[in-house]
C-alpha cells in the first residue's frame, strides 16, 4: 500500500508562508516540530518558536515570499528547491528544504543553502 502524500500539506504550509501567516504557518507543525540547519543546529524550537520567529522574519521582510521550484517525496519527506524573495530590491536566493513528518504535522525541516 502506498503511503499517502504529503505534497498537499506542503501545499498549505507554502501559502500560509507566502501570506506572511506565521501563525497559520507555525500551526502545521507539531508542538515538538522545529526549523534547523541541514544537519545542524536548531534555528527554530518547538511550533511557538517556530511562530515566533517566522512573525519577525515576516516583520523584517514585508515582501517575503518563496517559489516552489521543484518538490520531491519520498516516504515520510518532502524535498523542495525554493526560490526566496526578500524584497523587489533584494536578489532572491535559492534553498533546499526537506520536511519530515509526524502524521499530518511537520515535525522537522532542515534547511540547505
Amino acid at each position: 500500500m502506498r503511503p499517502l502524500s504529503r505534497l498537499p500539506i506542503i501545499e498549505r504550509l507554502m501559502d500560509r508562508y507566502n501570506a506572511r501567516d506565521a501563525d497559520g504557518y507555525a500551526d502545521m507543525f507539531a508542538v515538538d516540530g522545529c526549523e534547523a540547519n541541514y544537519r545542524g543546529d536548531v534555528v527554530r524550537e518547538g511550533r511557538e518558536g517556530v511562530r515566533a520567529g517566522m512573525a519577525k522574519v515576516f516583520e523584517q521582510f514585508p515582501e517575503n515570499r518563496a517559489d516552489v521550484l521543484q518538490q520531491f517525496e519520498l516516504g515520510d519527506r518532502v524535498v523542495l528547491h525554493e526560490r526566496v524573495y526578500r524584497s523587489a530590491d533584494a536578489e532572491p536566493f535559492d534553498v533546499m528544504t526537506v520536511y519530515s513528518f509526524s502524521g499530518d504535522e511537520v515535525s522537522r525541516v532542515e534547511f540547505i543553502r
